[in-house]
């Protein structure tokens, strides 16, 4: 049986932004990025966080997959600087499990918003999508 998630649960990733994980490294040739810590690479601790804290629920076959983000990034990190994505849940509305999250290097608060997962079947979620298992 499935553990339950209460309002308040909070789980926390610790990362270190890398060259790899930059804006820059986003960029086709030609484009200018800058070699700072990327939103899309935010946003995806952000969501394991909200998914770690969502392991404990699933049942055999099942996974959980981002739903809805609304998160702003709000000030720059460069690369070599640790990270924390937090992520608290608050609440669950129908399919959908809310999550308040943040993320934070030395300096302070980095990014925020909210984040909603749904838990699903992979097998359908696979056919769904035209993967072969």
């Amino acid at each position: 049986m499935a553990t339950p998630l209460d309002p308040g649960a909070t789980y926390q990733l610790h990362t270190t932004v890398n060259d790899a994980r930059t804006a820059a490294a986003l960029a086709d040739p030609g484009e200018a990025l800058p070699p700072v810590f990327g939103t899309p690479f935010m946003i995806a601790d952000m969501e394991r966080a909200c998914a770690a804290l969502l392991a404990p629920l699933l049942q055999a076959g099942e996974v959980s997959v981002g739903a809805r983000i609304e998160v702003s990034h709000s000030a720059p990190t460069p690369s070599g600087a640790s990270i924390t994505a937090t992520a608290t849940f608050t609440e669950r509305d129908g399919p959908l499990y809310w999550f308040d999250v943040q993320a934070e290097d030395a300096g302070g608060r980095i990014g925020k918003g909210r984040i909603a997962r749904a838990i699903v079947d992979q097998d359908t979620l696979l056919a769904k999508a035209g993967v072969r298992t």
